[in-house]
């Protein structure tokens, strides 16, 4: 009677311990297949890629270019602009013989209507002063001839001002001295006499 309730106890034990095992056994979830990728789509979308990545590096390429010729073409400019001006201070020390040649050679012709046999001397004094404007536009000078102009103060320098019959007020009577311009760059205002036009009476 002992010996039949010990061999049920052992089956209840060796069910339980069967139960727990199979309790604790880790859960294999199933493996999911891969969908199969097709090799020419995969292709096709690299080639995309590729063709993207050449197109900006394209861009950058003209990019940087465009940027290289910019610089070396403003580096040209302002090489070119350097020596433009590079004389401009020996050339304006220089103007002021060019004024006194010319006063002189103007007082000349004056003095050679009384005295026409000084003529052949003038003429060749004038050869030396196209010689002298020849010089100077070589060298990128301009000269400004103000005489019935309007009055500019960008290029004109008011001296005095007079009342004038025919001129209105505003306009250039008398240029002093003559003004130059410097590959188109102010280098000396020319010296002006103003008209105020007719005097009100």
């Amino acid at each position: 009677m002992k010996k039949t309730s010990h061999h049920h106890q052992d089956h209840q034990n060796n069910h339980q311990d069967h139960h727990q095992k199979t309790e604790s056994a880790p859960t294999i979830a199933p493996v999911e297949k891969e969908e199969a990728v097709d090799p020419l789509s995969k292709l096709q979308a690299e080639v995309t890629t590729l063709r993207h990545q050449v197109e900006q590096y394209r861009d950058q390429a003209l990019r940087a270019a465009a940027d290289l010729e910019n610089y070396r073409k403003r580096m040209l400019r302002e090489k070119e602009e350097v020596l433009r001006y590079a004389n401009s201070s020996l050339l304006e020390k220089f103007l002021p013989i060019v004024d006194n040649f010319e006063l002189g050679l103007s007082a000349a012709r004056t003095a050679a209507q009384k005295d026409p046999q000084t003529m052949e001397i003038i003429n060749g004094f004038s050869m030396v002063e196209r010689q002298f404007q020849d010089f100077l536009q070589n060298h990128g000078m301009e000269p400004i001839n103000a005489i019935g102009q309007t009055f500019d103060p960008k290029l004109h320098e008011a001296l005095s001002h007079q009342a004038d019959e025919q001129l209105p007020e505003g306009q250039v009577i008398h240029q002093l001295r003559r003004g130059y311009l410097l590959a188109g760059r102010l280098l000396r205002p020319a010296s002006v006499i103003v008209s105020k036009g007719k005097i009100n009476e």
